[in-house]
């Protein structure tokens, strides 16, 4: 039986301790930078470092468990325990010196995410779940914001690199924006599922996200109180993401659920 507090200890030194090689490599980092999915995906020296330092510690530690990572790192593991890899969420905002960008690692147990961290150190924030345990952010429990009119919520989403995929994105904007408050777009998805749980968002939806952008984020906002699911209203999946306050989680789902089918 896997020690799930023991697992979430370590995924909380892991991503401090690559949370601060970010901050430490940030005077260099334009240097090595290559592309992935398209000329606008891109991936940093320090995108790698960051995943060698993570998983090179869980080797180290935990020999037989399964890592799924961002920028390559994948084996099964004989432990039942999976350790899902954001080694920097939002690498085109740490590019720019734009102060948005994270270290997300979630730890899953026979398929199910048990524990979840998501550190934002320019804001020296660390945000944490354990299923069943609620959500907090520097150890202080946190919560959504409780809204419950969708017209005045402040909703954040994202955009995929593929060009037509944002164009498609960039379409459902014309149906979702007149009806809240406004849209805001920090560019790290992690960030934007932990900001929902802590209220600085009341709701946050996007397509094409992949697994290691979702799976710690996801259990934090479900921790500290938000309702998740796709747009059809099935489980939250990378693909297909809404969270939001219980309030309005309905009504905002409906609402991109229409505006992709337009």
């Amino acid at each position: 039986m896997a020690d799930v507090n023991a697992l979430l200890d370590l995924a909380v030194d892991l991503a401090n301790e690559a949370g601060r090689l970010l901050l430490d490599q940030a005077p260099d980092r334009t240097d090595d930078v290559g592309t992935k999915s398209s000329r606008t995906d891109m991936v940093t020296a320090v995108d790698r470092a960051s995943e060698a330092l993570i998983v090179g510690a869980i080797e180290r530690e935990r020999p037989d468990d399964g890592v799924l990572g961002e920028e390559g790192s994948a084996r099964d593991g004989t432990s039942g325990v999976r350790w899902i890899i954001d080694p920097l969420d939002g690498t085109t905002n740490y590019l720019y010196g734009f102060p948005l960008f994270a270290v997300s690692i979630a730890v899953e147990v026979d398929g199910e995410v048990e524990a979840g961290v998501v550190a934002h150190p320019s804001l020296d924030e660390v945000f944490t779940a354990r299923r069943g345990d609620g959500a907090r952010c520097n150890s202080e429990p946190i919560a959504v914001s409780g809204k419950d009119e969708l017209a005045t919520a402040l909703i954040g989403t994202g955009f995929a690199y593929d060009p037509d995929a944002r164009r498609e994105s960039a379409r459902w904007l014309e149906h979702i924006i007149p009806s809240v408050r406004d849209i805001r777009r920090g560019g790290a998805a992690a960030l934007d599922l932990c900001w929902v749980a802590c209220g600085r968002l009341d709701g946050f939806y996007e397509a094409g996200l992949s697994p290691w952008d979702v799976a710690a984020g996801d259990l934090i906002a479900r921790e500290a109180g938000a309702v998740t699911s796709d747009f059809d209203g099935g489980p939250a999946r990378p693909g297909s993401v809404v969270a939001a306050s219980p309030g309005i989680a309905a009504a905002l789902r409906q609402l991109v659920s229409e505006a992709v089918k337009l």
